[in-house]
């Protein structure tokens, strides 16, 4: 797998096998994405990697937690009052994410229920917890983009599929109760980790990109 193949074939899998996740490639990958940019070399990622039983035990205390406890965001995860295109771009996904499922519109409840498994990792095995210093700014915030990045890339070449996940950093305080993740830190995202449900509708979903011309202007550039 070259570069290109693996940008191409990166996507959000929701949708995975109970099957271990051997550790030795979990840390294999985390090294390697250690290599991602870094502004000034600051390197702010911390991660807080999980499996097993502490994990299994932060997934039960979210089945129960969902939808009967209030959020206590860490960050506005979209701007408010989201603008054209980036509003419909945002609608469009989860109108195709949900027509994959079959579930309309209007049946909120079923849509609230399929939200709920983001906080089961959708049957992932394993998870990675990125969080930052709260000193951090937006520039070290992209460094963590950019990290995270480099291991779903490299999950790939490893034969596991992911999916980031910023919705954890909507209940930061329920994590914190099973994994050591400091109050003096943003828990900025997670990532799932684990080999593809291929039978899972919603692994069909290939979202779509915005052209080229519609987000990048060239100046200087032969036609």
């Amino acid at each position: 797998m070259d570069v290109k193949e693996a940008v191409m074939r990166r996507r959000s899998v929701r949708g995975f096998l109970s099957q271990p996740v051997d550790p030795a490639i979990v840390r294999r990958v985390m090294a390697a994405a250690n290599r991602a940019p870094s502004g000034g070399n600051v390197q702010p990622w911390h991660i807080t990697a999980a499996t097993g039983a502490p994990l299994a035990a932060l997934k039960r205390a979210m089945a129960e937690s969902y939808g009967a406890v209030e959020p206590e965001p860490e960050y506005a995860i979209y701007p408010p009052h989201l603008p054209e295109p980036y509003r419909s771009r945002r609608f469009a996904n989860g109108e195709q994410l949900y027509a994959s499922l079959g579930i309309p519109r209007a049946d909120k409840a079923a849509r609230l229920r399929w939200l709920g498994q983001n906080y089961q990792f959708f049957g992932a095995p394993a998870a990675l917890f990125i969080h930052t210093p709260r000193f951090m700014g937006p520039p070290q915030w992209a460094d963590l983009g950019m990290w995270m990045q480099s291991v779903m890339l490299l999950l790939l070449e490893e034969g596991l599929q992911s999916c980031a996940q910023e919705c954890w950093s909507r209940y930061p305080g329920i994590v914190r109760r099973f994994l050591p993740i400091p109050t003096e830190h943003v828990l900025f995202a997670a990532i799932a980790i684990g080999h593809e449900d291929k039978a899972a509708p919603a692994n069909a979903l290939r979202t779509d990109r915005a052209p080229l011309d519609e987000v990048a202007t060239f100046i200087g550039f032969p036609d």
